[in-house]
């Protein structure tokens, strides 16, 4: 699987990319269609504690799949966004198998 990592508003360092590419890889083990994921890091500018986003774009064979989750921390926002890109990914399966 392609991964393709952007950090806007900041520069990521080697340890949180080389998280978010693990949990990334991961989602592979729920399905081997999986073309590539493009991850979207972001610092939002308000000041709100939990100013810390994370999105992913997923290309899959039946369209693309997305989610977005913001929190304090981006490993936590990460987790979040992973957990919401199985949910899909479980239900596109279904859907694939005319449950």
């Amino acid at each position: 699987m392609n991964i393709q990592i952007h950090s806007l508003r900041f520069d990521a360092d080697k340890k949180l990319l080389d998280f978010v590419t693990q949990k990334v890889n991961k989602l592979s083990q729920l399905s081997d269609d999986i073309v590539s994921a493009e991850v979207f890091l972001r610092l939002e500018k308000d000041d709100e504690r939990e100013n810390k986003v994370t999105e992913i774009k997923v290309e899959y064979p039946r369209g693309p799949l997305f989610a977005r989750k913001q929190s304090k921390t981006f490993e936590e926002a990460t987790d979040l966004v992973i957990d919401a890109l199985k949910r899909q990914i479980v239900k596109q399966k279904g859907k694939m198998r005319g449950e």
